[in-house]
C-alpha cells in the first residue's frame, strides 16, 4: 500500500499565519505539523510515501523532509499542485506514483489519538472498494463545516454529506481515507463544486453508490488543526499534553 500526505491549500481559515508559510509547516508543540502525519503513516508500517503540496513555500517540504530517511521512510516522492484545484484534484497527482496499488491519503493537518495500523491492516484485508474514517461530534455547529455519514436502515452509508444544515448522523469524515486502483477512473469524471474545486466527497459517494464503501469509526481524539484558528491551538494543546 502507498501513502499520499496532502499538505497543498492556501490556509485562508489560518489567516494571517499563513501569509507567511504553508499551513502544514507551521508548528504544532515542538515540530512541523507535517510531521506528526508522516509519523503516523510510517509506524502504521507504510514505507513509501508521496507528498503533495503547492504555492510558493512548495520547496520548504523538501528543506524539511529531505529524503525521508530521517523520518523512517523508505522511499519518498513529492509532487507540486499548481492550482487550488482542492483534495481530490491533488490526490490525481498521485495516480503515476501509486499506479495499481491501495493508497492511503492523509491531510496533513489531521491528528489522530489511535495508532492508524489497525485502519491500514483492515483495508488491505478488503477486496475492494473505499474506507472512510468517522469520528463520532456531538456538536451539530462542527459536524455543519464536516461531510457526514448518512446510513440507510441496515447501518451501510448511503452518502456522505457535505456540511448539512442539518446532520443526518453524528458521524463526521476525517482526513484520512483509502482507495483502491478504481479512483484513478473516478477522477477524471469529475465536476469542479461551487468553490471551484473537485471534492473528496464526490469520490467517497461514488465508492457509496456502487455499494463500495466501508467505515471505521475511530477512538480517541482526533483533530483537523486547519480548521480554524481556534482548532489549531485545541490540536496543539492535545499534542503538547500528549508529548510535552
Amino acid at each position: 500500500m502507498k501513502g499520499v500526505i496532502l499538505a497543498g491549500g492556501v490556509g485562508s481559515r489560518l489567516a494571517p499565519l499563513t501569509r507567511i508559510t504553508n499551513k502544514h509547516l507551521l508548528p504544532l508543540y515542538d515540530r512541523p505539523m507535517v510531521t506528526y502525519a508522516v509519523e503516523a503513516l510510517v509506524d502504521a508500517g507504510i514505507g513509501e510515501l508521496m507528498l503533495v503540496t503547492g504555492g510558493m513555500h512548495a520547496g520548504e517540504f523538501f528543506r524539511l523532509l529531505g529524503n525521508g530517511h530521517e523520518y523512517g521512510i523508505d522511499r519518498l516522492f513529492y509532487a507540486y499542485q499548481e492550482n487550488q484545484g482542492g483534495v481530490a484534484e491533488a490526490l490525481g497527482l498521485a495516480e503515476r506514483y501509486v499506479g495499481d496499488d491501495g493508497c492511503c491519503v492523509l491531510l496533513a493537518d489531521n491528528v489522530f489519538e489511535t495508532p492508524l495500523r489497525p485502519l491500514v491492516e483492515r483495508f488491505a484485508a478488503q477486496e475492494k472498494g473505499a474506507l472512510i474514517v468517522l469520528s463520532r461530534i456531538e456538536e451539530d455547529e462542527h459536524l455543519r463545516h464536516l461531510g457526514v455519514a448518512e446510513f440507510d436502515g441496515d447501518d451501510r452509508i448511503v452518502r456522505i454529506a457535505e456540511k448539512p444544515a442539518e446532520p443526518p448522523s453524528r458521524l463526521g469524515v476525517t482526513g484520512l481515507y483509502f482507495f483502491d486502483a478504481q479512483v484513478w477512473e473516478v477522477l477524471p469524471t469529475l465536476a469542479p463544486s461551487g468553490r471551484g474545486e473537485l471534492e473528496i466527497t464526490d469520490v467517497i459517494n461514488w465508492y457509496a453508490g456502487r455499494g463500495e464503501l466501508e467505515a471505521e469509526v475511530v477512538d480517541g481524539y482526533w483533530g483537523d488543526a486547519g480548521e480554524s484558528i481556534e482548532a489549531y491551538y485545541a490540536v496543539n494543546d492535545f499534542v503538547r499534553a500528549r508529548h510535552g
